[in-house]
Protein backbone atom coordinates (compact mmCIF):
# COMPACT_ATOMS: atom_id res chain seq x y z
CA UNK A 1 0.00 0.00 0.00
CA UNK A 2 1.54 3.39 -1.16
CA UNK A 3 2.23 6.00 0.95
CA UNK A 4 -0.30 9.20 0.56
CA UNK A 5 2.43 11.54 2.22
CA UNK A 6 5.06 10.50 -0.33
CA UNK A 7 2.52 10.52 -3.41
CA UNK A 8 1.73 13.93 -2.63
CA UNK A 9 5.53 14.85 -2.08
CA UNK A 10 6.16 13.78 -5.53
CA UNK A 11 3.61 15.59 -7.14
CA UNK A 12 4.37 19.30 -5.43
CA UNK A 13 8.00 18.49 -6.32
CA UNK A 14 6.99 17.66 -10.29
CA UNK A 15 5.06 20.97 -10.03
CA UNK A 16 7.63 23.28 -9.20
CA UNK A 17 10.15 21.57 -11.87
CA UNK A 18 8.10 21.90 -14.18
CA UNK A 19 7.26 25.71 -13.37
CA UNK A 20 11.05 26.17 -13.50
CA UNK A 21 11.52 24.65 -17.12
CA UNK A 22 8.91 27.04 -18.17
CA UNK A 23 10.13 30.12 -16.60
CA UNK A 24 13.48 29.01 -18.22
CA UNK A 25 12.25 28.90 -21.78
CA UNK A 26 10.62 32.08 -20.77
CA UNK A 27 13.56 34.11 -20.36
CA UNK A 28 15.62 32.18 -23.14
CA UNK A 29 13.28 33.36 -25.82
CA UNK A 30 13.31 36.94 -24.74
CA UNK A 31 17.33 37.23 -24.42
CA UNK A 32 17.54 35.90 -28.26
CA UNK A 33 14.64 38.28 -29.19
CA UNK A 34 16.59 41.56 -27.48
CA UNK A 35 19.91 39.94 -29.02
CA UNK A 36 18.70 39.97 -32.14
CA UNK A 37 17.06 43.44 -31.97
CA UNK A 38 20.75 44.65 -30.58
CA UNK A 39 22.17 42.76 -33.66
CA UNK A 40 20.23 44.62 -36.03
CA UNK A 41 20.97 48.11 -34.35
CA UNK A 42 24.72 47.54 -34.91
CA UNK A 43 24.78 46.52 -38.00
CA UNK A 44 22.52 49.27 -39.25
CA UNK A 45 25.15 51.17 -37.30
CA UNK A 46 28.31 49.80 -38.83
CA UNK A 47 26.13 49.97 -42.27
CA UNK A 48 28.52 51.40 -45.35
CA UNK A 49 28.79 54.90 -46.47
CA UNK A 50 27.72 54.13 -50.05
CA UNK A 51 26.86 56.86 -52.24
CA UNK A 52 25.55 55.63 -56.49
CA UNK A 53 25.44 58.47 -58.90
CA UNK A 54 24.30 58.91 -62.45
CA UNK A 55 26.78 61.11 -63.87
CA UNK A 56 26.00 63.62 -61.17
CA UNK A 57 22.39 62.91 -59.79
CA UNK A 58 22.25 61.12 -56.75
CA UNK A 59 20.53 57.72 -57.12
CA UNK A 60 20.80 55.57 -53.81
CA UNK A 61 22.57 55.97 -50.98
CA UNK A 62 22.72 54.10 -47.49
CA UNK A 63 21.91 55.94 -44.17
CA UNK A 64 25.02 56.98 -42.90
CA UNK A 65 25.96 58.12 -46.89
CA UNK A 66 22.46 60.76 -46.59
CA UNK A 67 23.48 61.63 -43.03
CA UNK A 68 26.50 63.18 -44.27
CA UNK A 69 25.71 65.21 -46.73
CA UNK A 70 22.71 66.75 -44.78
CA UNK A 71 26.19 67.56 -42.49
CA UNK A 72 28.01 69.13 -45.25
CA UNK A 73 25.24 72.42 -46.24
CA UNK A 74 27.69 74.09 -49.30
CA UNK A 75 26.30 73.04 -52.41
CA UNK A 76 23.20 73.22 -54.22
CA UNK A 77 23.20 69.61 -55.58
CA UNK A 78 23.98 66.30 -53.58
CA UNK A 79 27.18 66.19 -55.74
CA UNK A 80 28.17 69.60 -55.13
CA UNK A 81 28.12 68.68 -51.54
CA UNK A 82 30.19 65.33 -51.72
CA UNK A 83 32.37 67.42 -53.34
CA UNK A 84 32.62 69.79 -50.87
CA UNK A 85 33.60 67.09 -48.38
CA UNK A 86 35.96 64.74 -49.79
CA UNK A 87 37.31 67.42 -52.25
CA UNK A 88 39.94 69.15 -49.99
CA UNK A 89 40.52 65.41 -48.54
CA UNK A 90 41.71 63.88 -51.56
CA UNK A 91 43.81 65.44 -54.18
CA UNK A 92 42.79 66.22 -57.58
CA UNK A 93 39.84 64.05 -56.62
CA UNK A 94 37.61 66.17 -59.89
CA UNK A 95 40.26 64.86 -62.38
CA UNK A 96 40.81 61.39 -60.68
CA UNK A 97 36.73 60.93 -60.52
CA UNK A 98 36.45 61.89 -64.60
CA UNK A 99 38.63 59.11 -65.63
CA UNK A 100 36.24 56.44 -63.42
CA UNK A 101 34.84 55.16 -66.96
CA UNK A 102 37.85 55.12 -68.67
CA UNK A 103 39.48 52.98 -65.48
CA UNK A 104 36.41 51.03 -64.35
CA UNK A 105 37.95 51.57 -60.57
CA UNK A 106 39.83 54.46 -58.07
CA UNK A 107 40.91 53.98 -55.11
CA UNK A 108 42.34 57.35 -53.16
CA UNK A 109 43.77 57.49 -49.77
CA UNK A 110 43.51 61.01 -47.88
CA UNK A 111 46.56 63.34 -47.71
CA UNK A 112 46.17 64.84 -44.31
CA UNK A 113 49.55 64.29 -42.77
CA UNK A 114 49.61 62.94 -38.89
CA UNK A 115 46.60 60.38 -39.66
CA UNK A 116 49.34 57.17 -40.24
CA UNK A 117 46.73 54.36 -40.89
CA UNK A 118 44.12 55.75 -39.86
CA UNK A 119 43.46 57.94 -42.91
CA UNK A 120 40.21 57.88 -44.62
CA UNK A 121 39.82 55.98 -48.01
CA UNK A 122 37.38 56.64 -50.89
CA UNK A 123 36.81 53.63 -53.31
CA UNK A 124 35.02 54.39 -56.70
CA UNK A 125 33.78 51.74 -59.32
CA UNK A 126 31.67 51.88 -62.49
CA UNK A 127 29.05 49.45 -62.09
CA UNK A 128 26.94 49.72 -65.17
CA UNK A 129 27.53 53.31 -65.97
CA UNK A 130 26.74 54.42 -62.50
CA UNK A 131 29.41 55.26 -60.08
CA UNK A 132 29.16 53.81 -56.90
CA UNK A 133 31.33 55.66 -54.35
CA UNK A 134 32.21 54.10 -51.01
CA UNK A 135 33.78 55.70 -48.09
CA UNK A 136 35.97 54.01 -45.54
CA UNK A 137 36.78 55.28 -42.21
CA UNK A 138 39.06 52.43 -40.76
CA UNK A 139 39.11 53.45 -37.38
CA UNK A 140 35.25 52.91 -37.41
CA UNK A 141 35.83 49.59 -38.87
CA UNK A 142 34.53 46.49 -37.03
CA UNK A 143 33.37 48.80 -34.01
CA UNK A 144 29.76 50.69 -33.64
CA UNK A 145 29.89 53.86 -32.02
CA UNK A 146 26.51 54.16 -29.15
CA UNK A 147 25.52 58.57 -28.74
CA UNK A 148 22.95 59.49 -25.88
CA UNK A 149 20.60 61.67 -27.47
CA UNK A 150 20.78 64.47 -25.77
CA UNK A 151 24.29 64.57 -26.20
CA UNK A 152 24.14 64.03 -29.81
CA UNK A 153 21.49 66.35 -30.07
CA UNK A 154 24.04 69.37 -27.82
CA UNK A 155 26.64 68.44 -30.48
CA UNK A 156 24.65 68.79 -33.41
CA UNK A 157 23.23 72.47 -31.94
CA UNK A 158 26.10 73.41 -31.24
CA UNK A 159 27.76 72.48 -34.69
CA UNK A 160 25.25 74.63 -36.88
CA UNK A 161 25.51 77.41 -34.73
CA UNK A 162 28.99 77.60 -35.25
CA UNK A 163 28.34 77.05 -39.09
CA UNK A 164 25.56 80.22 -38.89
CA UNK A 165 28.53 81.81 -37.16
CA UNK A 166 30.96 81.70 -39.66
CA UNK A 167 29.08 81.22 -42.68
CA UNK A 168 27.39 84.81 -41.94
CA UNK A 169 30.81 86.38 -41.23
CA UNK A 170 31.94 89.26 -43.24
CA UNK A 171 35.68 88.32 -41.79
CA UNK A 172 37.31 86.37 -44.79
CA UNK A 173 38.46 83.19 -42.99
CA UNK A 174 40.50 80.24 -44.55
CA UNK A 175 42.66 77.05 -43.93
CA UNK A 176 44.98 76.26 -45.93
CA UNK A 177 47.31 72.88 -45.67
CA UNK A 178 51.37 73.02 -45.32
CA UNK A 179 51.67 73.58 -49.41
CA UNK A 180 49.65 76.04 -49.00
CA UNK A 181 46.38 74.72 -51.04
CA UNK A 182 43.11 75.82 -49.63
CA UNK A 183 41.24 73.24 -47.35
CA UNK A 184 37.99 74.87 -46.41
CA UNK A 185 36.82 78.65 -46.54
CA UNK A 186 33.58 80.52 -44.84
CA UNK A 187 30.87 82.26 -47.44
CA UNK A 188 32.61 85.16 -47.30
CA UNK A 189 35.84 83.76 -48.59
CA UNK A 190 33.78 81.83 -51.07
CA UNK A 191 32.23 85.09 -52.61
CA UNK A 192 34.93 87.13 -52.21
CA UNK A 193 36.83 84.67 -54.68
CA UNK A 194 34.00 84.15 -56.96
CA UNK A 195 34.17 80.36 -56.42
CA UNK A 196 30.67 80.50 -55.05
CA UNK A 197 26.91 81.82 -56.97
CA UNK A 198 24.00 80.82 -55.06
CA UNK A 199 22.54 81.12 -58.39
CA UNK A 200 24.63 77.99 -59.55
CA UNK A 201 25.27 74.83 -58.30
CA UNK A 202 28.17 74.79 -55.69
CA UNK A 203 31.88 75.34 -56.46
CA UNK A 204 34.60 74.02 -58.12
CA UNK A 205 37.82 72.69 -56.05
CA UNK A 206 40.26 74.05 -55.67
CA UNK A 207 39.52 76.82 -54.57
CA UNK A 208 40.94 80.27 -56.05
CA UNK A 209 43.71 81.88 -53.30
CA UNK A 210 42.99 85.59 -53.29
CA UNK A 211 46.71 86.51 -51.59
CA UNK A 212 49.86 85.11 -51.77
CA UNK A 213 51.05 84.10 -48.51
CA UNK A 214 54.45 83.69 -47.25
CA UNK A 215 54.90 80.52 -45.78
CA UNK A 216 57.40 82.29 -42.87
CA UNK A 217 54.61 85.30 -42.31
CA UNK A 218 54.18 84.07 -38.39
CA UNK A 219 50.94 84.90 -36.28
CA UNK A 220 51.32 88.78 -36.25
CA UNK A 221 49.15 91.15 -37.95
CA UNK A 222 50.22 91.70 -41.82
CA UNK A 223 49.03 93.85 -44.54
CA UNK A 224 48.10 91.91 -47.84
CA UNK A 225 46.83 93.07 -51.16
CA UNK A 226 44.68 90.92 -53.10
CA UNK A 227 45.70 88.82 -56.43
CA UNK A 228 45.09 91.04 -59.42
CA UNK A 229 44.47 94.41 -57.11
CA UNK A 230 46.81 97.57 -57.45
CA UNK A 231 46.72 101.22 -56.24
CA UNK A 232 44.62 101.34 -52.60
CA UNK A 233 41.92 98.52 -53.71
CA UNK A 234 41.88 95.07 -52.05
CA UNK A 235 44.00 95.19 -49.10
CA UNK A 236 43.74 93.40 -45.93
CA UNK A 237 44.75 92.66 -42.50
CA UNK A 238 45.59 89.33 -41.99
CA UNK A 239 45.70 87.53 -38.94
CA UNK A 240 47.37 83.85 -38.92
CA UNK A 241 47.19 81.03 -36.59
CA UNK A 242 49.15 77.35 -36.79
CA UNK A 243 46.44 74.16 -36.62
CA UNK A 244 47.12 70.63 -36.91
CA UNK A 245 47.34 70.29 -40.41
CA UNK A 246 48.29 73.63 -41.82
CA UNK A 247 47.08 77.38 -40.59
CA UNK A 248 44.12 79.10 -39.78
CA UNK A 249 43.57 82.43 -41.49
CA UNK A 250 41.73 85.54 -41.06
CA UNK A 251 41.27 88.72 -43.09
CA UNK A 252 39.41 91.63 -42.10
CA UNK A 253 39.96 94.55 -44.90
CA UNK A 254 41.60 97.30 -45.01
CA UNK A 255 41.37 99.44 -47.97
CA UNK A 256 40.10 102.69 -45.28
CA UNK A 257 42.86 102.43 -43.50
CA UNK A 258 45.60 102.16 -46.62
CA UNK A 259 44.06 105.34 -47.94
CA UNK A 260 44.05 107.22 -44.77
CA UNK A 261 47.89 106.46 -44.44
CA UNK A 262 48.57 107.54 -47.98
CA UNK A 263 46.70 110.55 -47.42
CA UNK A 264 48.55 110.75 -44.19
CA UNK A 265 51.81 110.09 -45.73
CA UNK A 266 51.43 112.55 -48.68
CA UNK A 267 50.27 115.47 -46.64
CA UNK A 268 53.39 115.03 -44.09
CA UNK A 269 55.32 114.69 -47.75
CA UNK A 270 54.29 118.41 -48.33
CA UNK A 271 54.97 119.60 -44.91
CA UNK A 272 58.36 118.40 -45.72
CA UNK A 273 58.52 119.62 -48.51
CA UNK A 274 57.15 123.33 -47.16
CA UNK A 275 59.36 122.92 -44.63
CA UNK A 276 62.48 122.09 -46.23
CA UNK A 277 61.71 125.72 -48.24
CA UNK A 278 60.97 127.42 -45.05
CA UNK A 279 63.91 130.29 -44.38
CA UNK A 280 62.64 129.80 -40.72
CA UNK A 281 64.27 126.76 -38.52
CA UNK A 282 62.27 124.30 -37.09
CA UNK A 283 62.86 121.94 -34.31
CA UNK A 284 60.12 119.53 -32.90
CA UNK A 285 60.56 117.82 -30.10
CA UNK A 286 58.91 115.03 -28.04
CA UNK A 287 57.33 114.47 -24.79
CA UNK A 288 60.45 113.10 -23.65
CA UNK A 289 61.98 116.02 -25.31
CA UNK A 290 63.89 114.38 -28.17
CA UNK A 291 64.31 116.12 -31.61
CA UNK A 292 61.99 114.23 -33.64
CA UNK A 293 61.73 116.69 -36.69
CA UNK A 294 64.09 119.43 -37.87
CA UNK A 295 64.53 121.42 -41.29
CA UNK A 296 67.54 122.59 -43.73
CA UNK A 297 66.96 126.17 -42.77
CA UNK A 298 67.64 125.10 -38.98
CA UNK A 299 70.91 124.05 -39.86
CA UNK A 300 71.91 126.82 -41.47
CA UNK A 301 70.87 129.37 -39.11
CA UNK A 302 72.62 128.02 -35.74
CA UNK A 303 75.52 125.95 -36.94
CA UNK A 304 74.41 122.75 -36.11
CA UNK A 305 76.04 119.62 -37.78
CA UNK A 306 73.11 117.55 -39.50
CA UNK A 307 75.42 114.78 -37.48
CA UNK A 308 74.24 116.05 -34.59
CA UNK A 309 70.66 116.70 -35.42
CA UNK A 310 70.02 113.07 -37.08
CA UNK A 311 71.35 111.64 -33.70
CA UNK A 312 68.00 112.76 -32.03
CA UNK A 313 69.78 115.04 -29.16
CA UNK A 314 67.04 115.79 -26.30
CA UNK A 315 66.08 119.53 -25.86
CA UNK A 316 69.22 120.42 -23.18
CA UNK A 317 71.95 118.69 -25.46
CA UNK A 318 70.54 121.01 -28.16
CA UNK A 319 70.77 123.87 -25.67
CA UNK A 320 74.03 123.34 -24.51
CA UNK A 321 75.61 123.02 -28.05
CA UNK A 322 73.84 126.74 -28.65
CA UNK A 323 75.62 127.84 -25.97
CA UNK A 324 78.95 126.26 -26.98
CA UNK A 325 78.83 127.61 -30.75
CA UNK A 326 77.22 130.93 -29.36
CA UNK A 327 74.61 130.93 -31.29
CA UNK A 328 72.59 132.25 -28.14
CA UNK A 329 72.97 135.37 -25.95
CA UNK A 330 75.74 134.74 -23.82
CA UNK A 331 74.62 133.96 -19.91
CA UNK A 332 76.26 135.39 -16.70
CA UNK A 333 76.42 132.20 -15.16
CA UNK A 334 74.93 128.32 -16.42
CA UNK A 335 72.71 127.86 -13.42
CA UNK A 336 70.98 131.32 -14.24
CA UNK A 337 71.10 129.96 -18.33
CA UNK A 338 69.57 126.36 -17.10
CA UNK A 339 66.96 127.99 -14.78
CA UNK A 340 66.38 130.72 -18.39
CA UNK A 341 66.08 127.91 -20.39
CA UNK A 342 63.85 125.67 -17.95
CA UNK A 343 61.76 128.43 -18.09
CA UNK A 344 61.38 128.78 -21.42
CA UNK A 345 60.58 125.27 -22.07
CA UNK A 346 57.58 125.49 -19.71
CA UNK A 347 55.93 128.77 -21.41
CA UNK A 348 56.42 127.18 -24.75
CA UNK A 349 54.61 124.07 -23.28
CA UNK A 350 52.29 125.93 -21.83
CA UNK A 351 51.54 128.51 -24.43
CA UNK A 352 52.85 130.75 -26.91
CA UNK A 353 55.62 132.52 -25.94
CA UNK A 354 59.07 134.20 -28.18
CA UNK A 355 62.11 136.33 -27.50
CA UNK A 356 64.77 137.97 -28.95
CA UNK A 357 67.81 137.06 -29.03
CA UNK A 358 70.76 139.31 -29.86
CA UNK A 359 73.90 137.02 -30.53
CA UNK A 360 77.82 138.26 -30.27
CA UNK A 361 78.31 137.96 -33.99
CA UNK A 362 75.53 140.87 -34.86
CA UNK A 363 72.94 138.59 -35.90
CA UNK A 364 69.37 139.32 -34.15
CA UNK A 365 66.80 136.10 -33.85
CA UNK A 366 63.02 135.75 -32.93
CA UNK A 367 62.82 132.87 -31.30
CA UNK A 368 58.98 130.88 -30.33
CA UNK A 369 58.21 128.39 -28.89
CA UNK A 370 54.52 127.10 -29.14
CA UNK A 371 53.48 123.86 -27.57
CA UNK A 372 52.43 120.56 -29.85
CA UNK A 373 49.97 117.89 -29.84
CA UNK A 374 50.94 114.94 -27.48
CA UNK A 375 52.94 116.92 -25.05
CA UNK A 376 55.50 117.62 -27.41
CA UNK A 377 56.90 121.54 -28.01
CA UNK A 378 57.96 123.10 -31.19
CA UNK A 379 60.93 125.59 -31.45
CA UNK A 380 61.10 128.18 -34.65
CA UNK A 381 64.01 130.44 -34.99
CA UNK A 382 63.88 133.41 -37.44
CA UNK A 383 66.91 135.61 -38.58
CA UNK A 384 65.29 139.22 -38.19
CA UNK A 385 68.72 140.70 -38.14
CA UNK A 386 67.74 142.98 -41.82
CA UNK A 387 64.38 143.51 -39.76
CA UNK A 388 65.82 144.66 -36.93
CA UNK A 389 68.70 146.76 -39.13
CA UNK A 390 65.44 148.35 -41.11
CA UNK A 391 63.54 149.02 -37.97
CA UNK A 392 66.82 151.07 -36.37
CA UNK A 393 67.46 153.02 -39.44
CA UNK A 394 63.69 154.07 -39.47
CA UNK A 395 63.64 154.82 -35.77
CA UNK A 396 67.02 156.49 -36.06
CA UNK A 397 65.43 159.08 -39.32
CA UNK A 398 62.20 159.41 -37.09
CA UNK A 399 64.13 160.89 -33.70
CA UNK A 400 66.68 162.74 -36.39
CA UNK A 401 62.90 164.23 -37.92
CA UNK A 402 61.42 164.94 -35.01
CA UNK A 403 64.83 166.65 -33.97
CA UNK A 404 64.57 168.71 -36.71
CA UNK A 405 60.90 169.66 -35.86
CA UNK A 406 61.68 170.62 -32.57
CA UNK A 407 64.12 172.79 -33.74
CA UNK A 408 61.85 175.02 -35.33
CA UNK A 409 60.29 178.00 -33.48
CA UNK A 410 57.01 177.48 -35.04
CA UNK A 411 54.24 175.21 -33.42
CA UNK A 412 53.44 172.58 -35.89
CA UNK A 413 51.63 169.37 -35.60
CA UNK A 414 50.74 166.92 -38.58
CA UNK A 415 47.56 164.68 -38.24
CA UNK A 416 46.79 161.81 -40.59
CA UNK A 417 44.05 161.70 -43.02
CA UNK A 418 41.57 160.17 -40.61
CA UNK A 419 42.09 163.26 -38.32
CA UNK A 420 44.34 162.08 -35.10
CA UNK A 421 47.50 163.78 -34.43
CA UNK A 422 50.34 161.90 -35.93
CA UNK A 423 53.17 164.19 -35.29
CA UNK A 424 53.67 167.80 -33.09
CA UNK A 425 57.22 169.64 -32.24
CA UNK A 426 58.62 170.78 -29.11
CA UNK A 427 57.21 175.01 -30.13
CA UNK A 428 53.45 172.97 -30.41
CA UNK A 429 53.88 171.35 -27.04
CA UNK A 430 55.03 174.27 -25.17
CA UNK A 431 52.31 176.97 -26.69
CA UNK A 432 48.91 175.10 -26.21
CA UNK A 433 50.20 173.07 -22.86
CA UNK A 434 50.15 169.00 -24.53
CA UNK A 435 52.48 166.32 -22.48
CA UNK A 436 54.06 164.89 -26.05
CA UNK A 437 54.05 161.06 -24.15
CA UNK A 438 50.48 161.21 -23.72
CA UNK A 439 49.38 162.99 -27.07
CA UNK A 440 50.46 160.90 -30.41
CA UNK A 441 47.98 158.64 -31.37
CA UNK A 442 44.75 159.77 -29.04
CA UNK A 443 44.19 163.23 -30.17
CA UNK A 444 41.91 163.96 -32.65
CA UNK A 445 41.32 167.08 -34.81
CA UNK A 446 37.74 167.64 -33.18
CA UNK A 447 39.94 167.24 -29.71
CA UNK A 448 42.38 169.63 -30.80
CA UNK A 449 40.29 172.45 -32.23
CA UNK A 450 38.41 172.24 -28.60
CA UNK A 451 41.62 172.69 -26.86
CA UNK A 452 42.78 175.64 -29.27
CA UNK A 453 39.46 177.67 -29.31
CA UNK A 454 39.21 177.19 -25.46
CA UNK A 455 42.69 179.26 -24.98
CA UNK A 456 41.82 181.76 -27.50
CA UNK A 457 39.21 184.48 -28.85
CA UNK A 458 36.47 183.95 -30.75
CA UNK A 459 37.29 183.52 -34.68
CA UNK A 460 35.94 182.23 -37.78
CA UNK A 461 38.86 180.00 -38.31
CA UNK A 462 37.77 177.27 -35.50
CA UNK A 463 34.86 177.09 -37.31
CA UNK A 464 36.50 176.06 -40.59
CA UNK A 465 39.16 174.42 -38.79
CA UNK A 466 36.43 172.11 -37.26
CA UNK A 467 35.21 171.57 -40.42
CA UNK A 468 37.40 169.75 -41.26
CA UNK A 469 36.70 167.05 -39.42
CA UNK A 470 33.97 166.35 -41.47
CA UNK A 471 36.11 165.91 -44.27
CA UNK A 472 37.68 162.79 -46.07
CA UNK A 473 40.58 162.99 -48.70
CA UNK A 474 42.46 166.87 -49.59
CA UNK A 475 41.93 170.03 -47.19
CA UNK A 476 41.65 173.26 -49.05
CA UNK A 477 44.37 175.44 -47.77
CA UNK A 478 44.47 177.72 -44.67
CA UNK A 479 45.71 180.79 -43.77
CA UNK A 480 44.47 183.01 -40.98
CA UNK A 481 45.42 184.95 -38.27
CA UNK A 482 43.84 184.15 -34.74
CA UNK A 483 44.34 185.99 -31.41
CA UNK A 484 45.25 184.42 -28.02
CA UNK A 485 43.48 185.14 -24.76
CA UNK A 486 46.65 186.47 -23.31
CA UNK A 487 46.65 189.17 -26.27
CA UNK A 488 49.09 187.28 -28.13
CA UNK A 489 48.35 187.31 -32.33
CA UNK A 490 49.68 183.70 -34.21
CA UNK A 491 49.21 183.25 -37.58
CA UNK A 492 47.12 179.69 -38.05
CA UNK A 493 48.36 178.15 -41.72
CA UNK A 494 47.51 174.65 -42.69
CA UNK A 495 49.28 172.62 -45.55
CA UNK A 496 48.25 169.35 -47.34
CA UNK A 497 50.43 166.56 -47.29
CA UNK A 498 50.91 163.25 -49.42
CA UNK A 499 47.98 160.56 -48.48
CA UNK A 500 45.91 163.30 -47.40
CA UNK A 501 47.42 164.22 -43.94
CA UNK A 502 47.78 167.45 -43.27
CA UNK A 503 50.12 170.12 -41.53
CA UNK A 504 49.16 173.02 -38.97
CA UNK A 505 51.45 175.92 -37.90
CA UNK A 506 50.93 178.05 -35.79
CA UNK A 507 53.61 181.36 -35.91
CA UNK A 508 53.85 184.78 -34.65
CA UNK A 509 53.17 187.22 -37.50
CA UNK A 510 55.69 189.35 -39.60
CA UNK A 511 57.68 191.98 -38.00
CA UNK A 512 57.74 195.50 -39.32
CA UNK A 513 61.13 196.06 -41.27
CA UNK A 514 63.65 197.22 -39.32
CA UNK A 515 61.87 196.01 -35.88
CA UNK A 516 63.74 192.67 -33.92
CA UNK A 517 62.10 189.84 -31.61
CA UNK A 518 63.24 187.71 -29.51
CA UNK A 519 61.33 184.27 -28.68
CA UNK A 520 61.85 182.25 -25.95
CA UNK A 521 60.70 178.69 -27.73
CA UNK A 522 57.62 179.20 -25.36
CA UNK A 523 55.47 182.45 -25.75
CA UNK A 524 56.22 182.95 -29.17
CA UNK A 525 56.23 187.43 -28.25
CA UNK A 526 57.48 189.37 -30.88
CA UNK A 527 59.81 192.08 -28.42
CA UNK A 528 59.35 195.68 -29.32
Amino acid sequence: MANPWLEAALIALTSVVAAIVGLLVIWFAIGRRRAHQLDRGEAAALEETVYLFEDQTLVDATAPARQLLEATPMGQSDWARLSAFVAPRFTNFAERIAMLAQNGRIEMTETVDGLGEGRLRLIAEDVGGLARITLVDPQAEGRGVRVDGLSQRALEDELELMRVTLDRSPVLIWRSDPSGSISWANRAYLVKSGAFDANEDGFAWPLPCLFQCPKDMGTGPHRLQQAGMTGDAGWYECHSLPVKGGALHFAIPADATVRAEKALRDFVQTLTKTFADLPIGLAIFDRDRQLRLFNPALIDLLQLGPEFLSARPTLYAFLDRLRETRMMPEPKDYRSWRLRMTELEQAAASGFHAETWNLSGGQTYRVTGRPHPDGAVAFLFEDISAETSLTRRFRGEIEMGQEVLDQIDDAIAVFHPSGELAMANAGYCALWGVEPETTLGRVTLRDAVAQWRAQAEPSVVWDRLHALTQQIGTRAALDAEIVLRDGRSLRCRLSTLTGGAFLLRFSAPALPQGQKGVRDGKSLIPSG
